[in-house]
């Protein structure tokens, strides 16, 4: 019998495929693929997910969150069809409040979606998978079965019922089987990478430029404004980043989309160092 022997923890979103280079990169365990074995979402149960992965139980293929109702069930999807071994999906842990993944996990299961690509009978909010095909929704509910434990966190219950599923559906000894039986050809949706490269010029903007300056002591984060002729324009001030920022956009007061983002960023740790204590350096 396989066994886990890899943890992979990335950022953003749950799963990776079978033994080949992420579709879509996430937070998952990967088995050696010589088993055929259940997949498990915890929903909006992070740390959930993070200790099934720790204790990697024999018979769990994949494990990771699953947020929101549509790009998060989309990338779920993306993985799964590229990998003929899962056979089983486990919904576990908390509904995240207001999408209902979980449930929609189950009606995607169910009622497929329409020619919207709406999933039929969620009540989720906004459950529209724009950024995967009808091949991969068809292919998802013909192999992959969706088992209800939404809610549960209890971690020796999941594990037993990993195990359960595994046993049920025969899948321990007919990993040759689920090769062959897996015969839909699918393409995945992937979106295309671009290399991000570095300027080769940095512009200016016309508008002048911004000098930030946090104070600790108050709990607000200080803008000047500046020409390129040193003459100080305006001051801003405000509690937070976001709505310093905000009145900066609002006003016109930043034209160029890199000053804009450097500022965001820029403000952002300004904040950060009111709230964590540290001292702040603009562009340190």
């Amino acid at each position: 019998m396989a066994k886990i022997d890899q943890v992979e923890k990335i950022r953003y979103e749950p799963y990776k495929p079978y033994k080949s280079p992420p579709v879509v990169a996430g937070s998952s365990t990967s088995c050696d693929g010589t088993a055929c074995l259940v997949a498990v979402s915890t929903l909006a149960s992070a740390e959930l997910a993070g200790i099934l992965a720790d204790r990697r139980p024999e018979k769990l293929c994949m494990v990771g969150k699953t947020e929101t109702e549509n790009l998060g069930i989309e990338n779920v999807i993306k993985n799964m069809v590229k990998n003929p071994m899962i056979r089983v999906l486990l919904v576990v842990g908390k509904e995240p409040e207001g999408h209902y993944t979980g449930k929609t996990f189950l009606a995607l299961s169910k009622n497929g979606v329409d020619k919207d690509m709406r999933v039929i009978g969620s009540p989720g909010k906004r459950p529209v998978l724009r950024n995967i095909t009808r091949d991969e929704v068809d292919v998802f509910r013909k192999h992959v079965q969706v088992v209800d434990m939404i809610g549960c966190e209890d971690v020796e219950r999941i594990i037993e019922k990993v195990e359960e599923l595994s046993n049920k559906v025969g899948l321990a000894n007919s990993c040759s089987e689920c090769r062959e039986g897996w015969t839909t050809p699918v393409q995945n949706s992937i979106p295309p990478l671009i290399k991000a490269k570095a300027p080769a010029k940095t512009e200016m903007d016309s508008a002048g430029y911004f000098v930030i300056t946090p104070q600790q002591e108050k709990g607000i984060i200080v803008v000047e404004h500046y020409s390129y002729d040193n003459k100080c324009q305006r001051v801003i001030e405000g509690k937070d980043a976001r709505s310093i920022y905000q009145t900066i956009i609002e006003n016109g007061w930043v034209t160029q989309l890199s000053h804009a983002a450097y500022l965001g960023r820029e403000l952002a740790n300004a904040q950060m160092s009111i709230e964590q204590g540290f001292r702040y350096v603009q562009d340190g």
